[in-house]
């Protein structure tokens, strides 16, 4: 089926319509059920696509219900020089355009000195969080006899957190956050074996991988309103930055600040553990398809 058709006009004579002559009302209408990747494509069409593409009513949907929280956040990182402000320069505010909206808060917002950030998935619309591990309570991370801090690309925060050898581990992480309604799931990142380059090649170094395959890693999560988590894994697979699930937990206010405590522990002292590398918490929306990612469920 083509983009024009023939109709008959006042005069009798026979003309020419395409999708130039649709009214952007109509227009808008049709991207309500677009995902924004998708209205940034036909945006391209013609002006009325365009029009329509730019229009609060088409984007306002696309927004997480909290959004004026989300961008108060961005905000404020913005003010002090640790967000993202438009090519411009420009500070985006609750009277900003809601695709402007959008489009800022696609791009990740930290807080917390840096040691946490947050964005919305681009596709979706959906929440997404990042906790560093500078942001967690680890058992003897000031001892350089078993920790170092590493200085990676490989992290979003560029450093992780790198376990020579430890008798009892343990890692603790809290964040207060108001999420939208929905449900989310809790990872931690980790990667066996310590990653550095050489000679312009990734190598992985396991020279103090040791201890996981003796007992599990047990993974624990809670939450203000008493919902609780465990899961439990062997470590393994050196080389690869794995998400090891921890549990889900439901949302139902999106108004209320939403407590969280993530744990990890493998306290079993009648061995060692070794050469693990610490990076990150991430909270996706539930069924989140990180295409990057290898992922662990229990």
């Amino acid at each position: 089926m083509g983009a024009g058709s023939s109709i008959l006009g006042a005069d009798g004579e026979w003309g020419e319509t395409s999708l130039g002559d649709m009214p952007e009302s109509c227009v808008a209408a049709v991207l309500l059920h677009l995902d924004p990747p998708e209205i940034c494509q036909v945006a391209r069409l013609n002006r009325a696509f365009r029009g329509a593409a730019s229009a609060d009513c088409v984007w306002a949907g696309k927004l997480p219900v909290n959004y004026r929280y989300l961008l108060a956040f961005a905000a404020a990182a913005d003010d002090e020089g640790d967000g993202d402000a438009d090519d411009n320069g420009k500070r985006c505010s609750p009277t900003s355009s809601k695709k402007d909206i959008y489009a800022r808060l696609c791009r990740s917002t930290p807080f917390d000195y840096g040691t946490k950030e947050f964005w919305i998935d681009k596709n979706k619309g959906g929440i997404c969080l990042s906790i560093s591990s500078k942001a967690m309570v680890i058992t003897c991370i000031d001892d350089r006899r078993y920790w170092n801090q590493l200085v990676t690309e490989e992290s979003r925060f560029h450093h992780v957190a790198y376990l020579q050898q430890i008798w009892w581990l343990e890692v603790d992480g809290e964040l207060d956050f108001c999420f939208p309604a929905g449900t989310y799931s809790i990872f931690f990142r980790l990667h066996m074996g310590r990653p550095y380059r050489r000679m312009g090649r990734r190598v992985c170094g396991t020279e103090h991988v040791h201890g996981w395959d003796a007992k599990p890693t047990r993974f624990q999560l809670s939450t203000s309103d008493e919902q609780h988590a465990t899961s439990e894994y062997y470590l393994d697979e050196p080389g690869s930055w794995i998400l090891y699930h921890v549990g889900d937990f439901v949302v139902s206010n999106s108004d209320e600040l939403m407590k969280l405590k993530f744990s990890m522990l493998q306290i079993d002292c009648t061995h060692t553990k070794g050469g693990l590398c610490v990076d990150s918490v991430l909270i996706y929306p539930k069924g989140y398809q990180h295409e990057k990612a290898n992922i662990v469920y229990m």
